[in-house]
């Protein structure tokens, strides 16, 4: 059986308009979904809310993941604070989820990753009944059974328009599809440990492709998640940070180089990573390096 929601909305003393949602007939609470906002002549939802039990913790997650753990806290915290449940449908993604705001405009992109994992549990059919996986693609189910493809290697626009059909208005249909992705986040862990997995497979798989494009063999571990991060945002290219590394190895200058990229724009951000990686280095959690011939970061 479906999940289905009441969906209602409320003024609040600020003048910031809450949309809210209640599973129905199921004596649960309400809970936010997210709040009107305008961007760029856009409308839409954000949510930023950090609640507790729906923060990202590294050391919840060290024990399976290890290091890695530790290594995409930097960029948690400067996308959504560690909001699980972080959203945004305001911008050019249509639809952004996660702690590490995984954006749905990307082709074979990490939302697409994170949706088709969610798509194979059990519980999905109760949150999205009118989608399934075929041949490791997004497809949705009409009323009539005939199949639309919803996203390929080049496009996710149908995916993006059945999640958000447009940035003129918030419709019942981006209420909903946000409710259901705030929900699931609220009420099964599994769905959090898919954020977190996703999060680690990505930065696994950038860290091989920064190491072929930079040679980061036994450089530090705060050098690679400085430029992880910066790469995740997408606030450079890479020449830019290949000029920021060229300093004969010395990896604090190098640092250095690349904390000002961007600075411009994204200062706030860049000190979040900044102070986020200084605390983890006071706790001796980032004493590492990586090593390129096994993927992986080992003792500095």
């Amino acid at each position: 059986m479906a999940i289905d929601f009441t969906i209602t909305s409320n003024v609040l003393p600020n003048g910031r308009t809450a949309f809210s949602a209640q599973r129905i007939n199921s004596g649960e609470a309400k809970f936010i979904i997210g709040y009107r906002t305008h961007y760029e002549g856009n409308l839409g939802l954000f949510n930023t809310t950090v609640t507790n039990g729906q923060v990202y913790k590294p050391e919840d997650h060290a024990a399976r993941h290890g290091f890695w753990a530790y290594f995409i806290h930097p960029t948690a915290m400067a996308e959504s604070q560690g909001s699980f449940k972080c959203l945004n449908t305001y911008d050019r993604a249509k639809f952004t989820f996660g702690f590490m705001q995984y954006a749905a405009h990307v082709p074979n992109g990490d939302f697409v990753s994170f949706f088709k994992k969610l798509l194979q549990l059990p519980v999905a059919r109760e949150y999205f009944p009118k989608l399934a996986l075929q041949n490791g693609r997004i497809f949705y189910k009409s009323n009539n059974g005939t199949f639309s493809q919803l996203e390929s290697d080049h496009s996710t626009q149908a995916l993006m328009d059945y999640l958000n059909p447009t940035l003129n208005d918030i419709e019942t249909q981006e209420r909903i599809c946000a409710a259901r992705f705030v929900h699931w986040t609220i009420n099964d862990p599994q769905q959090t440990e898919i954020q977190v997995e996703t999060a680690i497979t990505l930065y696994k798989e950038n860290m091989k492709a920064l190491d072929s494009r930079f040679d980061l063999h036994h450089a530090p571990a705060y050098v690679c998640a400085m430029i992880c991060d910066i790469r995740h945002q997408g606030r450079s290219k890479n020449d830019r940070i290949a000029a920021a590394l060229n300093t004969n190895g010395n990896y604090q200058k190098a640092f250095s180089n690349l904390c000002t990229i961007g600075e411009t724009n994204y200062k706030p951000r860049i000190n979040t990573v900044k102070n986020t990686l200084a605390k983890l280095t006071d706790q001796g959690l980032f004493s590492m390096k990586y090593d390129a011939g096994s993927g992986e970061f080992i003792p500095a």
